[in-house]
């Protein structure tokens, strides 16, 4: 689910508005609504790579683990945000003449990549409005490209390619999917509060060959490993009570694989929402209610910058399967602080796991996510 971050309305609109359009934004947003996920979302394919205007936030989000051809270890991660800063039908009322400056589209883009055998994380944040080539998308015989300056994503009939470029590492990746699309949910209706609004639309590729090189520090290798996507756009925010959650994509050795997450409360238990998914080595899937699993944290960890206190090992159980799994982290510090674009502080991670399977063995590895650490989170489900 990304994986989900908070956009910062008022700051994308001091960053990219006038004053003259801050007010006719406000006067519009008290005449139009978004659109809002409510039941099924029919979700086909590939139309529904490509972006979905109206609803106010989406996300293309990509992680994985990769080794070079010399034996290193590094983690990856990147996110590409879509931030409607106006409801449909809102553009109506914008001042005229009409400027090329103009658009409701804001995209905004996260990176980063944990060298695990140099004990280090490095992380690039980027945003642009969807005008004048500096982001946008593009979908076009059923391909699907996003952009913000130099970071790129394509999707295409049989493979993805991510590519991105700051001052400290760059990749390009191409990523083969193993299987079809997962929906999360109920056929991708992914219920995220009490109410049927308080939802998103989810779908994720669960695991996916990768390819590509990485650079960092002006030294380049070649790579290969395993990733994961998940696609996802929703107009509702987190309930009042509701603190942040917690993330789990995990590929196992047996070549299955689960998505779980818990929507923490202020109070410290949780959300009932709380559910997860469990992919066979086929493709096949099977909801986890928030009753078939538990997740125990083991061990916690304290940013030096934040001073936030994030969980840093786990033991999760998934009871109708009898699954059993310790997660660590590959590295401590995987923080990530996105004062320029999102303005929110998390901890997105490469993680190890081993444990066992109806009393068989098994290993594995991940991406976890930790949101509502580093103080209060207002965010886009």
């Amino acid at each position: 689910m990304q994986k989900l971050i908070k956009i910062a309305v008022l700051l994308t609109l001091s960053l990219f508005l006038t004053t003259q359009q801050i007010y006719y934004l406000a006067f519009a947003d008290s005449q139009f609504n978004y659109l809002s996920v409510t039941g099924p979302c029919n979700l086909e394919f590939p139309r529904d790579h490509g972006p979905h205007p109206g609803y106010r936030t989406e996300w293309w989000y990509y992680t994985g683990n990769l080794t070079s051809e010399n034996g290193n270890h590094y983690g990856f991660q990147l996110t590409f945000f879509r931030s409607q800063i106006s409801p449909p039908g809102s553009e109506k009322n914008w001042p005229q003449p009409p400027s090329a400056w103009r658009t409701q589209q804001i995209y905004l883009g996260h990176a980063a990549i944990s060298d695990i055998s140099g004990k280090h994380h490095l992380q690039a944040e980027c945003v642009s409005r969807e005008a004048l080539d500096m982001a946008g998308s593009d979908r076009n015989e059923g391909k699907t490209a996003i952009f913000i300056r130099d970071w790129s994503l394509h999707i295409g009939s049989n493979h993805h390619v991510i590519k991105v470029t700051t001052d400290e590492f760059a990749f390009e990746l191409s990523l083969t999917p193993v299987k079809p699309p997962v929906l999360h949910g109920s056929a991708g209706y992914s219920r995220k509060g009490s109410t049927p609004e308080r939802a998103s639309c989810y779908y994720s590729f669960t695991r996916l060959n990768t390819k590509g090189i990485l650079s960092e520090e002006g030294k380049t290798e070649l790579v290969e490993g395993v990733s994961w996507m998940d696609h996802e756009f929703s107009t509702a925010v987190l309930e009042a009570g509701l603190a942040g959650w917690d993330w789990f994509s995990l590929q196992l050795s047996d070549k299955t694989e689960v998505m779980c997450f818990l929507l923490r409360k202020d109070d410290g238990g949780l959300s009932p929402v709380s559910s997860g998914t469990f992919v066979d080595a086929f493709g096949a899937t099977r909801h986890l209610a928030n009753n078939d699993f538990k997740i125990e944290v083991l061990e916690t960890w304290k940013s030096p910058t934040s001073n936030a206190v994030y969980p840093a090992k786990w033991r999760l159980l998934i009871f109708p399967l009898s699954i059993q799994l310790t997660i660590v982290p590959n590295l401590a510090d995987q923080e990530m602080q996105t004062l320029k674009s999102t303005g929110v502080t998390y901890w997105e991670g490469s993680v190890s796991l081993k444990g066992t399977k109806e009393g068989l063995a098994i290993i594995g590895q991940g991406y976890v996510e930790l949101t509502g650490y580093a103080g209060s989170f207002d965010a886009p489900m």
